[in-house]
């Protein structure tokens, strides 16, 4: 297995992540987890995995000098036509993680590496790097695909041969499924000497597992104030399809 980029399927992902609900409700959860967090001042951000800018872009609005860093060019000029249209300034990196020291320097008073662990070969690599990018008194906002949501969406469904084989974790070369989806536990017990988790939060701890005719008919501004309101829920958010976990360095 191998790191997977996303060059051929910029386009899809648009469509398919940000061009309705989920998209919707993924970045109004990580946004209220930030603005909770983050001091007023300007910080200086690196965006890791940025894709198409949308949260390099909103942090850039607050007034912070953002870094977004991205290994898929159709990606990374998506992002940069965003920023132009907006009108605002940012540095765009195109590098993989492995390469990314070559090209930046830190450390970064905030690292956001969002839905990048679960397309790596081996997501526990990049947690050193994310270490050094980040300054002693930094944050680091980590998002991933949960493997426990991934598990109880198939059991609702009835998909026990593919959970009894284990399929539902090997993701195809042209599906946005991730190929590699994170047990939280085995990642908190990863992060545990670098790393202290401040506010766990569920995102979309309830959207996708609603019927597809309630989804229809539900306001999108009510889909997003019920995930708000129950993203820290203590039974519900670790049911979230990602888990967004801000986290500071010991």
């Amino acid at each position: 297995m191998t790191d997977r980029h996303f060059d051929e399927l910029a386009t899809r992902f648009a469509e398919k992540i940000y061009g309705g609900a989920k998209g919707a409700i993924r970045l109004a959860v990580l946004q209220a987890d930030l603005t909770e967090i983050l001091p007023q001042r300007p910080l200086r951000v690196l965006d890791i995995g940025a894709g198409l800018g949308h949260m390099s872009l909103w942090l850039a609005q607050q007034g912070h000098a953002v870094t977004l860093a991205e290994p898929a060019a159709p990606m990374l000029d998506g992002a940069r036509q965003r920023f132009a249209e907006a009108g605002i300034a940012a540095q765009f990196v195109q590098a993989d993680w492995q390469t990314l020291e070559q090209h930046v320097q830190g450390p970064f008073d905030l690292v956001i590496c969002h839905a990048v662990l679960e397309w790596l070969a081996e997501p526990a690599a990049i947690l050193p790097l994310l270490r050094r990018m980040t300054a002693n008194e930094g944050w680091l906002s980590l998002a991933f695909y949960n493997r426990d949501a991934l598990i109880y969406r198939n059991l609702l469904k009835g998909h026990f041969r593919k959970l009894r084989s284990g399929k539902q974790f090997s993701g195809e070369r042209q599906s946005l499924t991730p190929q590699e989806p994170l047990d939280p536990r085995t990642l908190a017990g990863q992060l545990a000497g670098d790393w202290q988790v401040v506010a766990e939060s569920g995102v979309r701890v309830f959207h996708d597992y609603m019927p597809a005719e309630f989804q229809a008919r539900t306001e999108l501004a009510d889909l997003v104030e019920m995930e708000l309101t129950y993203r820290r829920h203590p039974t519900f958010a670790r049911l979230g399809r990602y888990l967004h976990w801000l986290c500071q360095p010991r």
